[in-house]
């Protein structure tokens, strides 16, 4: 909308109106630089935002985030739009790339397979690490966590459908894990571990998805591998129990193998190892 401006009796403009209402955009910039703060709440906000249709499914792995749509959707300038979208990509959960722009995060099979591997290594630490550092009330949460995965478990064996109790048991699967790298007592293993955890949350269905959709496991076999993942859960609780640190962090590797082998082997068959290579530079460093 057209800006109109008129002269005051001493003959100086007056501050521009803008006859559609809100705030001009030479109004928004002034307001910006002059107050940095409102800068941060708007970057803020936008991160929130996006963060949240990421984490909820409405903007999927590879969806494409148009900065213009974006700023006009959540009501803030194209600035703090950039802004959020660099800190997701931070965060794992957005690529940015040159001429392209930003993009939710998808992952090829390799990857997928190296955060896998990544998530391996910091949890099966943190539980050995949670045997040691563990208090009671660490413990008691832990044991609360499985305690309700085990009834959960019993219902969904007697019952011909697990639908009624499925998001319940992948709840009280969080708590479980959640308690245990809380109870290692290292924030920064920890923000790193759920940190993987939210770009899994993202690309997993993607990169997991079974290619032979007519193959549906049935209810026996659904049930086979609800008690082994059970009973594996119940082998890390009695390790970190026990304050045995070595036997909580075997318990966990093989229970983060057993989850990854089982997302990665339909997409593994039929490819090969890769060649054979020489070392590159960079990679000689580490040897000196």
């Amino acid at each position: 909308m057209r800006e109109v401006r008129k002269k005051t009796a001493g003959g100086e403009l007056e501050p521009a109106v803008n006859r559609g209402g809100g705030i001009p955009a030479c109004q928004l910039c002034i307001h910006t630089h002059f107050f940095p703060e409102m800068q941060t709440v708007n970057s803020d906000r936008a991160y929130d935002f996006i963060r949240r249709r990421i984490l909820d499914g409405d903007y999927p792995a590879g969806t494409a985030l148009m900065t213009e749509q974006l700023s006009s959707e959540i009501g803030v300038s194209r600035t703090p739009v950039r802004d959020a979208l660099r800190q997701l990509e931070s965060d794992g959960l957005v690529s940015i790339r040159p001429r392209l722009g930003a993009s939710v995060k998808t992952m090829d099979l390799k990857e997928f397979r190296e955060m896998c591997e990544l998530r391996l290594a910091l949890e099966g630490h943190a539980a050995a690490l949670a045997a040691l550092n563990r208090n009671a009330a660490d413990l008691r949460e832990i044991q609360f966590a499985l305690e309700a995965m085990r009834s959960l478990n019993e219902r969904i064996l007697a019952a011909k459908q697990e639908d009624p109790w499925r998001r319940d048991l992948i709840r009280e699967d969080v708590r479980f894990h959640i308690a245990i790298i809380t109870a290692a007592k290292n924030d920064l293993i920890k923000s790193e571990i759920l940190r993987l955890h939210l770009i899994n949350r993202v690309v997993a269905e993607k990169i997991e998805r079974n290619p032979d959709k007519r193959r549906v496991p049935s209810k026996a076999e659904t049930d086979a591998r609800r008690r082994v993942v059970f009973a594996s859960h119940r082998e890390i609780c009695q390790a970190i129990a026990a304050a045995d640190g070595p036997a909580a962090k075997g318990a966990m590797e093989r229970h983060i193998q057993d989850i990854i082998d089982q997302s990665l082997r339909p997409m593994s068959g039929g490819q090969s190892r890769q060649p054979t290579r020489e070392l590159s530079a960079d990679e000689l460093v580490y040897s000196a």
